[in-house]
Protein backbone atom coordinates (compact mmCIF):
# COMPACT_ATOMS: atom_id res chain seq x y z
CA UNK A 1 0.00 0.00 0.00
CA UNK A 2 1.04 3.51 -0.86
CA UNK A 3 0.68 5.99 1.54
CA UNK A 4 -0.48 9.12 1.66
CA UNK A 5 0.26 9.85 5.05
CA UNK A 6 2.25 12.85 6.65
CA UNK A 7 5.22 12.38 7.61
CA UNK A 8 4.84 14.57 10.45
CA UNK A 9 1.47 13.79 11.48
CA UNK A 10 -1.68 11.19 12.04
CA UNK A 11 -2.46 8.62 9.64
CA UNK A 12 -4.96 10.42 6.67
CA UNK A 13 -8.21 8.97 7.66
CA UNK A 14 -10.18 9.61 4.56
CA UNK A 15 -7.20 8.06 2.21
CA UNK A 16 -7.50 4.83 4.76
CA UNK A 17 -10.92 4.39 4.21
CA UNK A 18 -10.92 5.38 0.38
CA UNK A 19 -8.12 2.70 0.25
CA UNK A 20 -10.35 0.04 2.15
CA UNK A 21 -13.66 1.27 0.74
CA UNK A 22 -11.73 0.39 -2.85
CA UNK A 23 -10.36 -2.99 -1.93
CA UNK A 24 -13.79 -4.14 -0.78
CA UNK A 25 -15.64 -3.04 -3.85
CA UNK A 26 -12.99 -4.79 -5.94
CA UNK A 27 -13.47 -7.92 -3.78
CA UNK A 28 -17.35 -7.60 -3.74
CA UNK A 29 -17.48 -7.18 -7.54
CA UNK A 30 -15.03 -10.07 -8.04
CA UNK A 31 -17.28 -12.58 -5.61
CA UNK A 32 -20.54 -11.60 -6.98
CA UNK A 33 -19.81 -11.54 -10.92
CA UNK A 34 -19.59 -15.63 -10.57
CA UNK A 35 -23.36 -14.81 -9.74
CA UNK A 36 -23.56 -13.00 -12.52
CA UNK A 37 -24.55 -9.60 -10.74
CA UNK A 38 -22.79 -6.14 -9.31
CA UNK A 39 -22.59 -4.84 -5.87
CA UNK A 40 -25.11 -2.40 -6.74
CA UNK A 41 -27.20 -5.61 -7.98
CA UNK A 42 -26.77 -7.55 -4.82
CA UNK A 43 -27.90 -4.32 -2.86
CA UNK A 44 -31.07 -3.67 -4.66
CA UNK A 45 -31.88 -7.84 -4.28
CA UNK A 46 -31.62 -7.70 -0.95
CA UNK A 47 -33.86 -3.98 -0.47
CA UNK A 48 -36.57 -5.54 -2.39
CA UNK A 49 -36.36 -8.48 -0.71
CA UNK A 50 -37.67 -7.11 2.69
CA UNK A 51 -41.07 -6.17 1.45
CA UNK A 52 -43.34 -4.26 -1.10
CA UNK A 53 -41.12 -1.19 -1.94
CA UNK A 54 -41.33 1.16 -4.78
CA UNK A 55 -38.68 1.60 -7.14
CA UNK A 56 -38.01 4.98 -6.02
CA UNK A 57 -37.34 3.57 -2.32
CA UNK A 58 -35.19 1.03 -3.20
CA UNK A 59 -33.02 3.54 -4.68
CA UNK A 60 -33.09 5.77 -2.02
CA UNK A 61 -32.13 3.14 0.50
CA UNK A 62 -29.13 1.97 -1.74
CA UNK A 63 -28.15 5.44 -2.53
CA UNK A 64 -28.93 4.96 -6.45
CA UNK A 65 -30.26 7.60 -8.64
CA UNK A 66 -33.69 7.13 -10.86
CA UNK A 67 -31.47 6.55 -14.31
CA UNK A 68 -29.31 3.60 -12.61
CA UNK A 69 -31.90 2.72 -10.61
CA UNK A 70 -34.01 1.61 -13.84
CA UNK A 71 -31.30 0.11 -15.82
CA UNK A 72 -30.19 -2.03 -12.80
CA UNK A 73 -33.98 -3.55 -12.71
CA UNK A 74 -34.24 -3.63 -16.91
CA UNK A 75 -30.80 -5.73 -15.82
CA UNK A 76 -31.95 -7.89 -12.92
CA UNK A 77 -35.65 -8.54 -14.56
CA UNK A 78 -33.35 -9.40 -17.90
CA UNK A 79 -31.89 -12.05 -15.77
CA UNK A 80 -34.84 -13.13 -14.17
CA UNK A 81 -34.38 -12.43 -11.13
CA UNK A 82 -37.11 -9.26 -10.39
CA UNK A 83 -40.04 -8.03 -11.72
CA UNK A 84 -41.61 -5.03 -11.15
CA UNK A 85 -45.43 -4.77 -10.59
CA UNK A 86 -47.98 -2.14 -9.94
CA UNK A 87 -48.55 -0.70 -6.62
CA UNK A 88 -51.95 -1.49 -6.04
CA UNK A 89 -52.53 1.96 -4.47
CA UNK A 90 -50.91 4.04 -7.00
CA UNK A 91 -50.49 3.01 -10.32
CA UNK A 92 -47.80 4.91 -11.47
CA UNK A 93 -45.29 3.47 -8.95
CA UNK A 94 -43.88 -0.31 -9.47
CA UNK A 95 -43.11 -2.27 -6.48
CA UNK A 96 -39.95 -4.52 -7.04
CA UNK A 97 -40.06 -8.16 -6.49
CA UNK A 98 -37.62 -10.67 -6.52
CA UNK A 99 -38.68 -14.21 -8.30
CA UNK A 100 -37.55 -17.40 -7.01
CA UNK A 101 -34.64 -17.21 -8.97
CA UNK A 102 -33.49 -14.04 -7.63
CA UNK A 103 -34.41 -15.29 -3.75
CA UNK A 104 -31.49 -18.05 -4.92
CA UNK A 105 -28.88 -15.95 -6.45
CA UNK A 106 -29.81 -13.80 -3.83
CA UNK A 107 -29.12 -15.77 -0.92
CA UNK A 108 -25.54 -17.11 -2.76
CA UNK A 109 -24.47 -13.97 -2.40
CA UNK A 110 -25.32 -13.27 0.88
CA UNK A 111 -23.18 -16.11 1.05
CA UNK A 112 -20.17 -14.44 -0.99
CA UNK A 113 -20.63 -11.52 1.03
CA UNK A 114 -20.37 -12.97 4.70
CA UNK A 115 -17.05 -14.91 3.47
CA UNK A 116 -15.69 -11.76 1.85
CA UNK A 117 -16.43 -9.90 5.04
CA UNK A 118 -15.24 -12.63 7.34
CA UNK A 119 -11.64 -12.76 5.62
CA UNK A 120 -11.46 -8.94 5.21
CA UNK A 121 -11.88 -8.59 9.44
CA UNK A 122 -9.88 -11.90 9.76
CA UNK A 123 -6.93 -9.35 9.65
CA UNK A 124 -7.98 -7.74 12.93
CA UNK A 125 -7.53 -9.32 16.36
CA UNK A 126 -10.82 -11.46 17.03
CA UNK A 127 -11.64 -8.27 20.23
CA UNK A 128 -11.40 -5.49 17.71
CA UNK A 129 -13.47 -6.89 14.72
CA UNK A 130 -17.01 -5.69 16.66
CA UNK A 131 -15.04 -2.77 18.25
CA UNK A 132 -14.16 -1.19 14.60
CA UNK A 133 -17.27 -2.37 12.97
CA UNK A 134 -19.01 -0.17 15.90
CA UNK A 135 -17.00 2.47 15.19
CA UNK A 136 -17.96 2.65 11.75
CA UNK A 137 -21.78 2.26 12.11
CA UNK A 138 -21.09 5.47 14.69
CA UNK A 139 -19.22 7.58 12.20
CA UNK A 140 -22.05 6.66 9.38
CA UNK A 141 -24.35 7.21 11.88
CA UNK A 142 -23.01 10.56 14.04
CA UNK A 143 -21.03 12.82 11.62
CA UNK A 144 -20.72 11.28 8.38
CA UNK A 145 -24.85 10.80 8.61
CA UNK A 146 -26.19 12.98 6.14
CA UNK A 147 -23.22 13.96 4.13
CA UNK A 148 -23.63 10.34 2.19
CA UNK A 149 -25.31 10.05 -1.08
CA UNK A 150 -26.24 7.03 0.70
CA UNK A 151 -28.35 8.41 3.78
CA UNK A 152 -31.32 9.69 3.15
CA UNK A 153 -31.52 13.32 2.61
CA UNK A 154 -27.69 13.03 1.38
CA UNK A 155 -25.95 14.93 -0.90
CA UNK A 156 -26.90 14.13 -4.35
CA UNK A 157 -24.23 13.43 -7.19
CA UNK A 158 -21.77 12.70 -4.90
Amino acid sequence: MTSCTPADGPPDLLFLLSWASHALQAEHAAGLAGLGISPRAHYVLAQASTGDLTQRQIGERCGVDKTTMVVTLDQLERAGLAERRPAPTDRRARLVAVTPAGERVLEQARSVVSRIQDEVLAALPAADRDVFLRALIALVSGPLANTSPYAPGGRPGC
